[in-house]
């Protein structure tokens, strides 16, 4: 039975790669429909390939474009646009499967919806859980809506936790590269570009991620997401700096067993594993090759040289709308150093200084979420701004 697929950033890194699995797996996964932010030209490609039923553009600026483009392919599917739109298709009866690939705060709400219509969930948006990660797994079990983890962190640690008692969770061992200013000094990072952070070494992702991946802060919103999907306190979830890609994360039990799941540094593996859980499929994908590798080293963080990861487990630890204040000052102070407008070690001090501003709330409602990610952007735009 074909699984009909809604690919939510279809043009994005996660969104074309699973496009990559639906090339291989054409009787297995078709898509319904295609949602992107802002680059039209490849969506039009996807769309004349896949023949979705739906093709919708966030930005509303760009519809009539859009559909002037799919009108001279004779796209005969329905064009939509805007926020109301890419949160009314992942509810449509005919999706099967969401893939939340959206940057950022803006996958949230079409997250939520899709959850509520008990669709299952392909989870590569961190910010999903890290923002609401207390309301969004209480949907998830009100709804019977299952969430599988796209990223190779979470999806290594779901892997290894197949058939084993949660209970018996000793620690998770999250890896990290490192990234591209894993040797610098503080003195060589205050000088360093958004090309120079964009270099990352092994992974080839978005320019928003692979920022937040030079800075540590996606390691950041990694502890997390595995804090809401695996159930564990934050003081079980420990990070290790692995420069190789080749561990993508383990679990450690209570008997002192470690359990950890290896492979060549590419996504498509865990969004194909998302995709067909419980069953594995055959690929072509690179195979991790154990004789040629010389060794694998593991490091602590360095949280004086990369702060943004202290910052995600004080975030945690002060609970409330306090992660979702953390993300939002990361957004714009992300692209504030995408856009020359701050400093790579500024963007630290910009996140820092608008956790301590921004009005705390124990326990937020999905509307006060609202309200914080609207506050702590207005303070962080403020401080960038200032400086």
């Amino acid at each position: 039975m074909v699984k009909q697929l809604c690919i939510l950033g279809s043009t994005g890194s996660i969104g074309t790669q699973t496009l990559d699995v639906v090339r291989a797996y054409p009787e297995r996964y078709g898509v319904y429909a295609l949602c992107a932010n802002r680059s039209i030209d490849l969506l039009v490609a996807q769309a004349k390939e896949f023949h979705p039923e739906v093709v919708c553009i966030a930005d509303e600026s760009l519809y009539e474009a859009l559909s002037s483009q799919l009108s001279a392919i004779h796209f005969e599917g329905k064009v939509w646009t805007g926020a109301d739109a890419i949160a009314e298709v992942v509810t449509m009866g005919s999706v099967d499967i969401v893939v939340a690939a959206m940057v950022g705060y803006a996958g949230l709400r079409p997250t939520i919806e899709a959850i509520k219509a008990g669709k299952t969930i392909a989870l590569a948006n961190k910010e999903t859980l890290v923002v609401a990660g207390e309301i969004i797994c209480d949907l998830a079990l009100q709804h019977h809506a299952p969430i599988l983890p796209v990223d190779s962190e979470h999806s290594a640690i779901f892997q290894s936790l197949v058939g084993e008692d949660r209970s018996e969770i000793e620690k998770i061992l999250l890896t990290a590269s490192g990234g591209p200013f894993r040797t610098f000094t503080r003195e060589q990072m205050a000088t360093v570009t958004a090309a120079d952070a964009l270099k990352h070494p092994n992974w080839e992702m978005g320019a928003k991620i692979t920022i937040d991946s030079a800075s540590m802060m996606n390691k950041g919103f990694e502890v997390i997401e595995a804090k809401w999907l695996f159930g564990v306190p934050v003081e079980k979830i420990e990070v290790l700096v692995h420069p190789q890609s080749i561990v993508h994360s383990a679990v450690q039990f209570t008997d002192g067993a470690i359990k950890a799941q290896l492979g060549a540094p590419d996504m498509r593996l865990p969004i194909q594993y998302a995709l067909s859980f419980p069953e594995r499929l055959a690929s072509d994908f690179p195979r991790a090759d154990l004789f040629a590798l010389k060794n694998l080293t593991f490091e602590k963080p360095d949280l004086e040289r990369f702060p943004n990861l202290g910052l995600a487990y004080e975030a945690m630890r002060r609970g409330g709308n306090i992660p979702c204040v953390l993300n939002a000052a990361n957004e714009v102070a992300n692209l504030a150093f995408r856009e020359n407008r701050c400093g790579f070690l500024q963007m630290s001090d910009i996140i820092s200084e608008t956790m301590a501003k921004a009005a705390f709330i124990a326990k937020p409602t999905y509307e006060d979420y609202v309200a914080t990610d609207l506050e702590a952007r207005k303070i962080a735009e403020e401080m960038v701004n200032s400086k």
